[in-house]
């Protein structure tokens, strides 16, 4: 797969100039536009090509087809959930660990809000087998499973295995992110998710405090 893993480069195995990596950059926003609106089986070669106002046989100097393309968008908006593990490393106590919490979801559901079409494309495409784009989403999700994990240990919270806790919640915070918009016609606020969530993950790795 070209440019998923490691510097970009041409599918002929050649470095990408400035000039062409430039010109991947446009090909995958496209292709990350074009999510908006299309879903992954609907997206031709010849939409990306024309939205970025050149030829399929450009694309394809750098992908092999769409789903490739759309492979390496999803790699590339995973890493960019980055920033939340952090968050994991103090320990989580009291209303600072809260705290902690809070930001963790507020932040993963930022994150979606920022990149929803492409990984809601990503999420689909997991869930009808595709394992190329399974790797993908586990790749992304596991600093936060681990971390999340290592927080049910470091607490030994009784009848709690560690990580098939740690990957219930962020199973959890997933689709709560997915999905709150459609909460919030419900009559549930965006703080109200935030903080329930938050409340749900930090009481399982810790245990509960006060009301």
């Amino acid at each position: 797969m070209a440019a998923v893993n490691g510097a970009a480069s041409a599918l002929d195995g050649r470095a990408l100039g400035k000039r062409g990596a430039a010109t991947r950059r446009r090909l995958l926003d496209a292709t990350g536009a074009l999510l908006e609106s299309k879903g992954l089986r609907d997206l031709r070669v010849v939409d990306i090509a024309r939205e970025v106002g050149t030829s399929p046989a450009t694309f394809y100097q750098y992908f092999r087809d769409v789903d490739e393309a759309v492979l390496a968008l999803a790699e590339a908006v995973g890493e960019q959930s980055a920033p939340l593990v952090d968050l994991l490393e103090p320990r989580w106590s009291g209303e600072a660990g809260l705290e902690s919490a809070r930001r963790l979801v507020d932040g993963f559901l930022l994150f979606w809000d920022d990149h929803r079409a492409v990984l809601r494309t990503r999420n689909l495409a997991a869930q009808e087998g595709d394992q190329r784009f399974r790797d993908v989403r586990n790749q992304s999700l596991q600093p936060i499973t681990e971390g999340l994990s290592r927080k049910v240990a470091e607490n030994a919270v009784a009848g709690i295995a560690p990580y098939a806790a740690a990957a219930a919640l962020v199973a959890m915070m997933e689709r709560m992110a997915a999905f709150h918009l459609d909460l919030e016609s419900y009559g549930a606020t965006r703080a109200d998710v935030v903080e329930t969530t938050a409340r749900i993950v930090f009481h399982t790795v810790s245990g509960p405090i006060g009301p």
